[in-house]
């Protein structure tokens, strides 16, 4: 699954997981409802923020239209559990069906592993071209003319080809600055919220911008390697002015959440902990190698982008976590057969390796994959324990269980 925002599991509150979990299902079920099982490969973790977006700034009128109780999945150890639903969800899944389409044919044009085979990597573009068609189908449902993000794909390759060492790196990030940009805005006319769009188009065209910059700064060394094309490589752009592009990127964020007036604090928290904090966690962790960014990040940034020195994330003290949730009521235990079969099949799809946390499958208590350690470094992440000095920044967040632990580093600067 690809995406810039992964929060850690330890920097969410159990409130914040399980709305987390509501979106990224309910956009995985959204394209099996539109598109059928395959499409279901193109979820991702950034696509489900256009269905946080739209139900931060929509009315609670009728919060029933909200959720709706999913049956068993293996990737939930084979537990039903509420999910995301509605028109947000559905531009969630036309977004990220045209957009994984992108990523698919930037893999053939660089012949990434099997793509590199003709055969393989004529079946790949007709894959592309049919979640072009389709999300530009579900798109033109909900009023959302998807020929942007089309032409925004497009245009790419292009652009690409045009450039030389010295062209401005921006030019190069314009593209998907502009389809992230429709995505995010027209969140808005779906909200009934026309007054939000400007904002959070602003807001869109500088995550495209990270999401494109990030992905290439990971990608660097491999593609230094295999000899794939990489923005930052071929443009000749020095890591210190990527980052600082970045960090520019993640402030101009937070100034255009200010001026989003979401239907309640409550419901534009879960926007606001991936958009005004995870996307700065993204950042730290590309630059410091993939680790979780728990204050560890590279020796040279010891300032923030405004010269204040260490109040956040890898520029200073580890965040403060949300305090540990109240004990669970206890679940029905499963049978030794019954259990068994689940295991199995968590087994065989990678969950009980790579899923973290999982469920046990008999008694349903969360455990921690196997290879968790080596795919989510969270050591030193910390706890909330002595967290009585915790700045006002995250008072958007509500009063109702959340503040500035929920989530949130103490002694930010969000600006909120």
């Amino acid at each position: 699954m690809f995406g810039i925002i992964r929060p850690c599991r330890h920097r969410l509150s159990e409130g914040m997981r399980t709305e987390w979990m509501a979106h990224l299902c309910g956009l995985c079920l959204a394209l099996k409802g539109d598109h059928g099982q395959f499409a279901r490969i193109a979820t991702n973790y950034d696509g489900l923020v256009i269905s946080v977006l739209v139900e931060a700034q929509s009315s609670r009128e009728e919060a029933g239209d909200w959720r709706r109780t999913a049956g068993p999945c293996p990737l939930r150890g084979m537990r039903s559990a509420p999910v995301a639903q509605g028109e947000g969800a559905r531009l969630a899944a036309s977004v990220s069906l045209v957009l994984a389409s992108a990523k698919m044919r930037d893999h053939v044009a660089d012949g990434d592993g099997v793509l590199a085979r003709r055969p393989v990597a004529a079946v790949a573009r007709r894959v592309a071209a049919t979640w072009d068609r389709a999300g530009a189908r579900t798109g033109s449902e909900l009023g959302f003319d998807t020929a942007v993000l089309v032409d925004a794909v497009e245009r790419q390759a292009g652009i690409e080809a045009l450039v030389r060492t010295g062209t401005p790196l921006l030019e190069v990030t314009e593209p998907t600055e502009t389809a992230t940009a429709a995505a995010f805005g027209y969140t808005a006319v779906l909200a009934g919220k026309p007054g939000n769009r400007p904002p959070l188009e602003e807001a869109g065209r500088l995550f495209g911008r990270l999401a494109h910059l990030l992905d290439a700064v990971e990608d660097l060394v491999e593609d230094a390697r295999t000899g794939a094309w990489n923005p930052v490589a071929a443009t000749g752009t020095d890591l210190a002015e990527v980052r600082r592009l970045c960090d520019d990127a993640v402030h101009g964020v937070r100034l255009a959440l200010r001026e989003v007036e979401f239907a309640s604090k409550a419901q534009g928290r879960l926007a606001h902990l991936l958009l005004a904090h995870e996307l700065e966690r993204s950042v730290e962790r590309a630059f410091a190698g993939g680790s979780c960014a728990t204050g560890h990040g590279q020796a040279g940034h010891g300032q923030g982008e405004h010269g204040q020195a260490g109040h956040r994330g890898a520029f200073g003290a580890p965040p403060h976590m949300p305090p540990p949730a109240p004990p669970e009521p206890p679940r029905r235990r499963r049978g030794l057969i019954a259990g068994c079969l689940v295991w199995t099949g968590m087994f065989c799809t990678g969950q009980v390796c790579c899923k973290d946390p999982y469920q046990d499958p008999w008694n349903g208590q969360p455990r921690e994959g196997w290879c968790a350690k080596c795919c989510d470094n969270c050591d030193g992440c910390g706890s909330c324990d002595g967290c009585d000095n915790c700045c006002n920044c995250c008072q958007c967040c509500g009063d109702d269980g959340g503040g500035c632990c929920d989530g949130c580093d103490c002694g930010c600067d969000c600006g909120c």
